[in-house]
C-alpha cells in the first residue's frame, strides 16, 4: 500500500474541487490585472499568505531581474505566474466581492503585495498606498 500515491491522488482531486470552485475568481482577477500576470491558479503550496508569485521553470525571479537590471543587463521582463490560497479569507473575501471597484482594488492590492514577498519592486508605490488606505478606511 503507498500511502503517498493515495495522498497525491486525494491532494490532487482536491486541487480539481478547488480550481472549479474558484474558476470565476480566477477569471476576474486575470481581467484585471491584464497583461501583468502570465496566469492566475489557485495553489495547494501556501499556508499563511493569500497570494504568492511564481516563475516558471526557466524564469527569473522579480528580485533577481531588478539586480541584472541595476547592473545594465538587457534582461527581458518576464510575467509570473499569481496562485492563489483558496484557504485564505482574503481569497474568500475577494470571490465574494460584487463591487467591480473594490474587487479591482483588492485584486491590484494582493498582487502587490505578492510583488513585494518575492523581493520585487512596485510599479507605482503611491498608488499602492492610496488603494491600501482605501480599503482600510473602507473596512472602519
Amino acid at each position: 500500500l503507498d500511502l503517498d500515491k493515495i495522498a497525491s491522488e486525494e491532494e490532487k482531486q482536491e486541487q480539481k474541487q478547488a480550481e472549479d470552485q474558484y474558476k470565476d475568481l480566477l477569471t476576474r482577477v486575470k481581467e484585471v490585472l491584464g497583461d501583468k500576470i502570465n496566469e492566475v491558479r489557485i495553489s495547494s503550496r501556501l499556508t499563511d499568505s493569500p497570494a504568492c508569485l511564481v516563475v516558471d521553470e526557466h524564469g527569473l525571479s522579480p528580485h533577481l531581474e531588478r539586480l541584472l537590471r541595476d547592473a545594465g543587463q538587457n534582461v527581458p521582463m518576464s510575467k509570473p505566474y499569481l496562485e492563489l490560497n483558496p484557504g485564505h479569507s482574503l481569497i474568500t473575501r475577494l470571490k465574494d466581492e460584487a463591487d467591480a471597484t473594490r474587487f479591482s482594488d483588492w485584486t491590484h492590492l494582493l498582487f502587490e503585495q505578492a510583488v513585494l514577498a518575492e523581493g520585487g519592486q512596485l510599479e507605482d508605490p503611491a498608488s499602492f498606498v492610496k488603494r491600501l488606505n482605501g480599503l482600510l478606511l473602507a473596512m472602519g
